[in-house]
């Protein structure tokens, strides 16, 4: 086939690709449409967390239409196993608490034996307590280390053998724009991401000799039910909602998409000479 025939067929199936969307949770349409992407990370593996809603679920979703091959981490198991069906046969749901070194270890083993690899690992989950610190308990404090710091670096470290055996890979931190600058209320949640950040940076130092690239994704408000129920705790959730948007010089918050793109770019050989990085993805909200 020539390559005028081949791009008429690539018109038809990008002309059915808004149908098939609206057939989510087919197998049938996420094999389609797997079909009409770029494949930028096709033969890649990855790990990606909190992968049930948000910006979890937009990435493994892109990053499987890209080529790759994904496990689904999170801890609620409809959730996840929603998000993998889905996509379809390049998607493993796996229910796990990787703040647990047991289950971190379990999650591995699942991932390498379904699929016999690892090239990239997205650390996306993590907890959100709104307080100053009078206000954040210890518990509260102690919960948001725990998942949002510990559960990634004990991931991450985890990772770095298997990804050693395949001659390198990507690790992909979410961390914040708050771990860079500040903002009220968020005495435990700003401080656990610029840990992030710097453990991005010491990672990236330390095994870059390698090829094991670690970089940083730094959203500002991106809409996500975790957002959606700091709008709900508002007095105003509507003035809540414009004045997050009036922050953006953009003019609009952030969808999980908007993350997704960059996920791939760094999880992509495109990135190979990226790494300890802390890359804004803000709507301008860090210019202002």
């Amino acid at each position: 086939m020539n390559h005028k025939g081949i791009q008429s067929i690539t018109k038809v199936l990008r002309f059915y690709l808004v149908y098939l969307r609206a057939l989510r949770g087919s197998r049938f349409a996420a094999s389609v449409t797997l079909l009409v992407m770029s494949e930028r990370l096709k033969g890649k593996i990855g790990i990606i967390t909190g992968a049930g809603s948000g910006i979890g679920r937009a990435c493994a979703i892109t990053m499987a239409r890209e080529g790759a091959r994904v496990a689904l981490v999170g801890r609620r198991k409809d959730r996840i196993e929603k998000v993998a069906h889905e996509i379809g046969d390049p998607a493993l749901a796996i229910q796990a608490d990787v703040s647990k070194t047991s289950e971190i270890n379990r999650l591995l083993e699942e991932t390498v034996k379904r699929f016999g690899g690892l090239n990239f690992l997205l650390n996306n989950a993590g907890v959100l307590h709104v307080g100053t610190s009078e206000q954040i308990t210890e518990e509260q404090w102690d919960q948001t280390f725990n998942v949002n710091v510990r559960g990634l670096w004990l991931l991450s470290r985890a990772a770095l053998p298997h990804m050693r055996k395949a001659g390198g890979g990507s690790i992909i931190n979410i961390a914040s724009v708050l771990g860079l600058v500040s903002s009220r209320n968020r005495a435990a949640y700003a401080p656990s991401k610029g840990a992030v950040i710097q453990l991005t940076k010491s990672m990236a130092v330390d095994h870059g000799h390698e090829k094991i690239r670690v970089n940083a994704i730094c959203p500002a408000f991106v809409e996500s039910e975790l957002t959606e129920r700091l709008i709900g705790q508002a007095a105003d959730a509507e003035a809540f909602r414009r004045d997050r948007i009036a922050a953006h010089p953009i003019g609009r918050v952030g969808r999980p998409e908007d993350i997704a793109g960059l996920a791939v770019y760094l999880a992509s050989d495109e990135s190979s000479w990226v790494t300890g990085a802390a890359m804004l993805v803000d709507g301008g909200y860090t210019a202002i």
